[in-house]
């Protein structure tokens, strides 16, 4: 009985070495949020939000590049427990700064400019079921990087209960080029991108693992774009869907507005088959 024991716990010993010794996967294509287990508490009821998300400007480091960043989240967040939709927003070259005095620059389009301005929808019903979203749009003092991307997630995750089963990247000119990159790089880990006159030529290194994980893609472009070609944006397309993958990356190129066709891809009350940039997102999880 004693052997017994003593084997036991060589046993039990050995295979606690070997676990902790286990090298943590860098293949960034692969990269999986885990999932939290449920601590049988139990879920909130179907919260409709009614009023504006509330956005603040922190300015905190997330990396050498990320200084600070605007937060937005549903009224009555701090009222319930439940996780939501998390959206990060990413800028154009326009609105780079040092995350403190800069930082309003971030508020010049799109999202944060909604939402800033009340216009972002409280709550999006998709599926007969309700979903509010957090929003985080960093500002980058350079050019932005898919690891500044991945921080400001994982930043988002640490700090605030997010769905991680419902992560979503978009973003405008330099933003929707870093929309595609960071599709390319965790496929796995986002639910669906949508790039806006993002000017990244697309290879089979950033086409292909889009396609693989069958990541959703609806991309936005103006046909007369004269600061980034709409091509890179048709190429994108082609070459992913040139997989074959479910579903098949989708776009819109409406035929003028030059460089701006975010004004149009981010409104709320643009829609094709009956949803918008938001609703169709939110048709998809991981």
């Amino acid at each position: 009985m004693k052997r017994t024991i003593v084997k036991l716990f060589y046993a039990i010993l050995l295979s606690t070495l070997v676990f902790s010794c286990k090298k943590e996967n860098t293949d960034l294509s692969k990269e999986v949020i885990p999932q939290e287990t449920n601590s049988g508490t139990k879920p909130d009821v179907d919260i409709v939000e009614t009023a504006p998300p509330v956005q603040v400007a922190i300015s905190e480091k997330i990396t050498d590049n990320c200084l600070g960043f605007y937060r937005a989240l549903p009224a009555r967040y701090d009222s319930t427990s439940k996780k939501y939709p998390l959206l990060i927003f990413l800028h154009g070259s326009g609105e780079m700064g040092n995350g403190t005095t800069d930082l309003p620059l971030v508020l010049r389009n799109a999202v944060p400019k909604l939402i800033n301005n009340k216009k972002f929808p409280p709550n999006f019903n998709v599926g007969g079921k309700n979903y509010s979203f957090i929003v985080f749009s960093p500002q980058t003092k350079s050019w932005t990087t898919v690891a500044d991307v991945y921080a400001m997630i994982r930043y988002a995750i640490k700090k605030y209960r997010i769905d991680t089963t419902r992560i979503y990247v978009s973003g405008l000119s330099l933003g929707g080029g870093l929309t595609w990159a960071t599709g390319a790089a965790y496929p796995k880990m986002l639910a669906a991108i949508a790039p806006i006159c993002g000017s990244i030529t697309a290879t089979e290194s950033n086409t292909k693992p889009i396609a693989s994980a069958n990541l959703p893609v609806w991309a936005f472009h103006n046909e007369d774009d004269d600061r980034a070609s709409v091509n890179y944006t048709k190429e994108y397309v082609a070459k992913i869907n040139a997989y074959n993958p479910s579903p098949k990356a989708k776009m819109t190129i409406w035929p003028t507005g030059k460089h701006d066709s975010w004004t149009k891809a981010t409104d709320p009350a643009y829609k094709e088959n009956n949803m918008n940039m938001y609703e169709w997102m939110l048709q998809y999880h991981r």
